[in-house]
């Protein structure tokens, strides 16, 4: 057993999964907001990013891990509530392309700003637990304490999440308003409270996963967000966006998949693993691996 847990295979599979926690945590966030305003923010990880960066300057001002972690997802769910404010909710109505268009100027901003006050270099936090690798007879087992944390908390985040819009009356509201906002709004629903309310939820679950990323060895840059909300965005496409369960799945797959090429083949191919695996997923089931297909009579 020690040997089947120290070989390279194993170590492959840690490894994916270290990656796809924070693939899945990103995924969460985008199924958070597309389920309940039907809008897909690509500003996303920028937005999360900036979020984490202020927690990390109070870093340099003693605060610790789990003061950075709340700082980090309290800006990201004013900055999630502002950005629904000022710069969606004028565009509710209009062409879908719209929304879009002005979440990647409002990406590029971000990063310009964010460059600007911290400048380019790397912002690191120490982690809450050990990232020292598990050993086993004298051989390393690429798990380590922090990385069972990382698993842990994306799966309890994703039942808060699914709990929240299955069994609660919020979770309801905010279906609702993104569906039929007007039938909601007949029946008492504050429908521009609700969206505004699912930016912010949005937000706080992707500064989470920027903390995560921001506890590894290299730290966070700027733009690091981008390459993992492409990740996230696919692994969102590919457990489907009506789904949390799915988000989770499909983040911690991406993450298996690139880890393997990165291992076995190149690194410069491994991003492609998680477009063949939106390509397969299409393919089969185009409503996303987890999400139930609706019929519909004419």
């Amino acid at each position: 057993m020690s040997s089947f847990l120290t070989s390279s295979f194993m170590h492959n599979i840690f490894g994916g999964l270290a990656q796809g926690v924070i693939f899945s945590l990103v995924a969460l966030s985008l199924v958070i907001i597309w389920q309940s305003t039907h809008v897909l923010n690509f500003a996303q990880g920028a937005m999360a990013m900036f979020a984490t960066y202020v927690g990390l300057t109070e870093i340099g001002r003693g605060v610790g891990y789990w003061w950075c972690v709340l700082i980090s997802v309290v800006v990201g769910m004013v900055l999630g509530g502002a950005t629904e404010r000022v710069l969606i909710r004028p565009l509710y109505g209009k062409p879908e392309i719209n929304p879009i268009v002005v979440m990647v100027g409002f990406l590029a901003v971000l990063e310009a700003v964010a460059t600007s006050i911290w400048t380019s270099t790397a912002r690191t936090i120490a982690a809450p637990f050990s990232q020292i690798y598990f050993q086993s007879h004298g051989k390393l087992v690429l798990l380590s304490p922090f990385v069972i944390f990382q698993i842990v908390l994306a799966i309890g985040i994703m039942l808060l999440v699914a709990a929240l819009f299955r069994f609660t009356k919020l979770g309801l509201q905010l279906r609702a308003s993104a569906l039929a906002p007007e039938v909601a709004r007949l029946l008492g629903v504050r429908v521009n409270r609700m969206l505004t309310i699912g930016w912010m939820l949005s937000a706080g679950v992707g500064a989470i996963a920027a903390v995560i990323l921001a506890s590894g060895s290299f730290g966070l840059f700027p733009t690091d967000m981008d390459g993992v909300f492409v990740a996230g965005f696919i692994a969102a496409a590919v457990g489907g966006l009506e789904s949390p369960i799915g988000a989770i799945a499909g983040g911690l797959l991406i993450g298996l998949a690139e880890q393997f090429i990165l291992a076995y083949w190149s690194p410069n191919v491994a991003p492609l693993g998680g477009v063949i695996i939106l390509v397969v997923a299409l393919m089969i089931r185009p409503q996303g691996i987890f999400t139930k297909s609706v019929g519909r009579r004419v």
